[in-house]
């Protein structure tokens, strides 16, 4: 299957809110629909907030479904809609440390043929961690001030880089063992090679020697 992906920026926007991306999704006739995915994908650690806004543009007699999974062992569905229009939002918390995609599909109905006038614009805002965070209502809900409130985000902040440095102290000690293992067996087997070969080599100089002096070549 074609499946053609545009990538987000993976990465953590502490300071920055994540840029829109914009771009106009083709429509395509139901017999074509597996080749018309668009997605937009990035890796996102587990228990990581995720805030997703979706704005479908206008677009006559067309018909946008829209599906956000991640690639885990078992892929997890956090939302899946059909015929969206207008702006939709979804926030959740990931399941697994696994890349999130948001893919969009455009479906002509039966006896549209295909063209290159039938398109939607489609709109994305996708936050990760402290960014998905709404500081202003928080803010309302628990009356903080303004220094209050940046040192909220501050925290926010700090907790995220926290996680993600024992995510990457997991994945260095795992990466470790998987060298030492690895290390491991290489050694034996190089043991085992070499014994096997000095055994061979030891077998075929007593055998020659047998052979030869069957045939009375040597004494």
């Amino acid at each position: 299957m074609r499946r053609a992906c545009l990538i987000l920026l993976a990465g953590l926007y502490w300071s920055l809110g994540c840029a829109a991306v914009k771009f106009d999704l083709p429509a395509v006739t139901p017999d074509h629909i597996e080749h018309s995915k668009r997605c937009l994908s990035q890796y996102v650690p587990k228990d990581t907030l995720v805030f997703a806004r979706v704005n479908v543009g206008p677009g006559y007699n067309q018909r946008v479904d829209i599906e956000i999974v991640d690639d885990a062992e078992v892929p997890n569905v956090y939302t899946k809609k059909n015929g969206i229009s207008g702006e939709i939002t979804n926030a959740f918390d990931t399941r697994a440390d696994a890349e999130i995609s948001i893919c969009f599909r455009n479906t002509l109905p039966e006896g549209f043929h295909g063209s290159p006038d039938y398109s939607r614009p489609v709109e994305v805002n996708f936050n990760v961690g402290a960014e998905a965070v709404d500081f202003e209502t928080l803010a309302k809900k628990e009356k903080l001030g303004p220094l209050e409130l940046e040192l909220r985000k501050l925290e926010t902040v700090v907790k995220e880089i926290v996680s993600e440095l024992t995510y990457l102290k997991r994945r260095e000690a795992r990466m470790r063992d998987t060298n030492e293992s690895t290390n491991e067996r290489v050694k034996w087997f190089s043991l085992l090679s070499l014994f096997t070969l000095i055994s061979l080599g030891t077998w075929q100089i007593l055998y020659l020697r047998r052979f030869f002096r069957r045939k009375r070549l040597i004494d």
